[in-house]
C-alpha cells in the first residue's frame, strides 16, 4: 500500500504491508531530503530544528542547494542548507538564533542599562545616542541580521544624507560599537559588524583646534591687560594659557589647592553644570589626571591677585563638600566653563573689530593646547609634559609633537648641535 503524506508538500512515505518500511523523502526533483528538511506545496523548502533552550523553530528558503536558482520574482537568499550550516555551527558554539529576536535599538538600550555611575555628560551622550537611533530604520533592524556592510553604509547615510558632524558620529559609533561586542560576548551574534577604523568609511570634517602662536598669545593677552572692561579676567585667562589646566579642572580650583609654599597646584577633581543648572563635583576620568602642577612666579602672582580681589559673598557655595572656588558669578556662584567660553569670544570679537589682523578662534582648550605645543616646541620630555597634562595616553601628548614647523625643527637640530 502506498500512502502520500502531503502536510510538507511533496515529502512522500512509503508503507509496505505489514513491515511499514519507508523510502527517503524527497522533494520535486527527487532529491533525497535530510532529517528536518521538507518541501512545501508551493515550492519552499523548510529545516525545523530545536534550539539551544529547547524551542522549536523553523527557517525557509526558495532554494535548496547552493546553486539551485530562485524561482521568478522570489527575492534571493541564502540557500536552505547554507542556513543549517550556520545553524549547526551557531548550536555547536552556542550562539542563540535569530539574535534573540533583538532589534539595534532594544541592544543598545540595554547595553545603556547597564552602565552605572556614569558621569552626567556621559549619560547625556547616551540619550543623544538612543533619540537618534528611534528615529532610524537602522534601529528597527535585528541584530543578527546587521553585516559589516550595513553598519558602514548607516554611518555614510548619517554623514552624507543627514548631515551629521564626523564628531556626533563618533559619539554615535562609541556607544553602537561596544553595545554589539556585548551581544557577542553574550552569544548572541558571532561578529562585531562595527569593528572597523571609522576614519576608512566617514570623511573627519570636524574643525582641528590649532594652537595660537606665541605671538597672537601675547597680543590678545596685552589686549585684556589693557582693556578697561577685560582687564579683570587677565589673570584667569594668563593661567590657562600657561598651566594647560583643563577649563573644568581651572572652575573647580579652590584655594587651598593653590600651594605657594611648593609653588605648586593641586588637581584631583573639577567642577561641571548640568542641563538643569545643578553643579557637580566629578574626579578625573583617569588617574592620570589627579595630579600636581607646577607654577611660575607668574602664575603665582596670578593666583595671589585674584584671591586677594576674590569677592567676600555673604554665603560661602559650597558644592559636595567643596569649598572657596575661586571664581564667581555675580550670583556668588562658581563660574563654569561656559562663562570663560563667553568672556573669551567677546574679549575676541573686540579685538578684531579694532584690529585689521585678526585674531583666531580662542577658547580654554586652546589655551590649553597652545600650552602644550609651546611645551614641545620648547623641549619638555614627553613623559613631564605628559604628567603635566593629565594624559592618560603618551601618543594624546605625541601627537602635540607633530604640531611643529621648519623654524621648530631647525632650533632644535641648532641646539643639540651646540650641547
Amino acid at each position: 500500500m502506498v500512502q502520500c503524506n502531503h502536510e510538507f508538500g511533496l515529502s512522500f512515505y512509503l508503507m509496505k504491508g505489514e513491515n511499514n518500511m519507508s523510502e527517503k523523502r524527497r522533494d520535486n526533483k527527487n532529491r533525497i531530503l535530510r532529517n528536518g528538511e521538507s518541501q512545501r506545496p508551493d515550492g519552499r523548502y523548510r529545516y525545523k530544528y530545536i534550539d539551544k533552550d529547547g524551542v522549536s523553530r523553523d527557517v525557509y528558503s526558495w532554494r535548496l542547494e547552493k546553486n539551485d536558482p530562485t524561482p521568478k520574482g522570489k527575492l534571493r537568499d541564502l540557500s536552505l542548507r547554507e542556513k543549517e550550516k550556520q545553524i549547526e555551527r551557531d548550536l555547536f558554539d552556542e550562539i542563540t538564533p535569530n539574535g534573540g529576536n533583538m532589534t539595534v535599538l532594544e541592544l543598545v538600550k540595554k547595553y545603556i542599562s547597564l552602565k552605572t555611575g556614569v558621569r552626567h555628560n556621559t549619560a547625556a551622550n547616551y540619550k543623544f545616542v538612543v533619540n537618534i537611533i528611534k528615529k532610524e530604520e537602522f534601529g528597527r533592524k535585528r541584530i543578527d541580521k546587521v553585516k559589516l556592510s550595513d553598519a558602514k553604509a548607516w554611518l555614510i547615510k548619517l554623514q552624507k544624507v543627514d548631515g551629521r558632524g564626523y564628531s556626533s558620529i563618533h559619539s554615535i559609533r562609541g556607544v553602537v560599537r561596544p553595545a554589539f561586542q556585548m551581544a557577542v560576548d553574550d552569544d548572541l551574534i558571532r561578529k562585531n559588524p562595527f569593528g572597523f577604523e571609522l576614519a576608512s568609511v566617514v570623511v573627519n570634517d570636524s574643525v582641528t583646534r590649532e594652537a595660537v602662536t606665541r605671538k597672537q598669545e601675547r597680543d590678545f593677552l596685552k589686549f585684556i591687560k589693557e582693556d578697561k572692561h577685560f582687564c579683570k579676567y587677565y589673570d584667569g585667562i594668563y593661567i590657562l594659557f600657561n598651566t594647560g589646566l583643563r577649563i573644568s579642572e581651572f572652575c573647580g580650583l579652590t584655594i587651598s589647592d593653590i600651594q605657594f609654599n611648593d609653588m605648586k597646584i593641586r588637581v584631583d577633581h573639577q567642577l561641571q553644570r548640568k542641563r538643569n543648572m545643578e553643579y557637580s563635583i566629578e574626579e578625573p576620568k583617569t588617574e592620570s589626571g589627579v595630579r600636581f602642577v607646577p607654577m611660575t612666579e607668574e602664575v603665582a602672582a596670578c593666583f595671589k591677585r585674584i584671591i586677594a580681589n576674590r569677592p567676600r559673598p555673604t554665603v560661602e557655595p559650597m558644592i559636595q563638600g567643596y569649598t572657596g572656588f575661586l571664581f564667581l558669578d555675580k550670583n556668588d556662584r562658581p563660574m563654569v566653563a561656559l562663562h570663560w567660553e563667553k568672556y573669551m569670544k567677546h574679549i575676541r570679537d573686540k579685538y578684531n573689530s579694532i584690529y585689521k589682523i585678526q585674531m583666531p578662534k580662542i577658547t580654554p582648550h586652546v589655551c590649553r593646547h597652545t600650552f602644550c605645543s609651546n611645551m614641545a616646541k620648547s623641549g619638555m620630555n614627553p613623559k613631564t609634559l605628559q604628567y603635566i597634562m593629565g594624559h592618560s595616553d603618551i601618543s594624546v601628548t605625541l601627537n602635540t609633537y607633530t604640531h611643529v614647523n621648519f623654524e621648530d625643527a631647525q632650533d632644535e637640530m641648532r641646539r643639540v648641535a651646540g650641547a
